[in-house]
């Protein structure tokens, strides 16, 4: 049994984390969160240690460090806010941890480089959440194509319709977040080079606060890419249906259904780490650099191939 210790236990994805621990059969030893309704840990590990203050929760783990292997903390999952996430990997490995963290794992290449050197000094690993890997539709698609010569026609849409307060939340902050480009888009966008290939080319044609949308040309595929916060630009059977997230894959105009499924990722995204066989820096390289690139990149307009739903 490991031990284990979750950063930002009252977020949206934490449950998640708490329950892949649990069937893993190991234990939550230690949790914190600046926010304290986190009474969903004792749905999972009610004699979690629980903290608010940073500087407590350092304090403890550093205790527990000092009491042995059986004690300290083997493993720190990280679900913080994604402009926390470099600092707590730092974190995890300066107290002796393996560290496993959500998307984006940070928010600017140069990052990894930092990351990777601490990482070599420390002896420990740092692991990354890509569930949509271990998705058994994008594994079919994956081997779909590589038995496959030629170029793919891919559109991606994805709308997840939020309220005011996203904006002014920490993930309406371009700085904090990465924008809606990297904070929604960096999944689908490490799923889209894992299966077509590295990025050829890169254009941007809107990009605002609450949508950005583009093209890539990967190495085996166009993709034409809507990503949307906005309740508005929910297709109308989508609205019809009373659904406020719209989710959609379609390669030369085929859907790839993929809507269920994701519940148990996480579970199985620690098995294998646990094994030895999660996803390391090499592997969020290229969609931390897509990210970065379309964040930064100038939007052309309605111009070249862009989005249906930009019409």
């Amino acid at each position: 049994m490991h031990n284990f210790a979750l950063i930002g236990a009252a977020g949206y994805i934490a449950p998640r984390h708490m329950k892949a621990v649990k069937e893993t059969g190991n234990n939550l030893a230690a949790a914190i969160d600046k926010h304290d309704a986190v009474g969903v840990i004792d749905s999972y590990f009610p004699e979690c240690s629980f903290f608010v203050e940073f500087e407590r929760f350092d304090r403890h783990v550093e205790k527990l460090r000092r009491k042995g292997d059986d004690e300290r903390i083997h493993y720190v999952s990280i679900a913080s806010p994604n402009y926390l996430h470099d600092s707590h990997i730092r974190f995890a490995l300066r107290v002796g941890a393996d560290a496993i963290c959500e998307k984006p794992l940070v928010l600017n290449p140069w990052n990894l480089d930092a990351i990777e050197e601490l990482e070599k000094e420390s002896g420990h690993r740092v692991n990354a959440i890509l569930q949509l890997r271990l998705h058994p539709a994008m594994q079919a698609l994956k081997e779909k194509v590589m038995a496959s010569p030629g170029k793919f026609d891919v559109d991606l849409t994805y709308i997840t319709s939020r309220g005011r307060w996203y904006l002014v939340s920490w993930k309406g902050d371009l700085s904090k977040s990465g924008g809606v480009g990297t904070n929604i888009g960096i999944h689908f966008f490490d799923m889209l080079q894992w299966v077509f290939g590295r990025v050829q080319h890169l254009t941007v044609h809107m990009s605002e606060p609450s949508k950005v949308a583009g093209y890539l040309e990967l190495e085996k595929a166009r993709v034409r890419w809507f990503l949307s916060i906005g309740r508005d630009d929910l297709p109308e059977s989508a609205v019809e249906g009373k659904k406020t997230t719209y989710r959609s894959i379609t390669v030369n105009g085929e859907e790839v259904e993929f809507s269920e499924g994701f519940t148990d990722l996480h579970t199985l995204s620690y098995s294998e780490i646990l094994k030895g066989s999660g996803f390391n820096l090499g592997d969020v390289r290229p969609s931390i650099e897509i990210a970065y690139q379309i964040r930064n990149a100038l939007p052309v307009g309605r111009k070249g191939e862009y989005h249906p739903f930009l019409k």
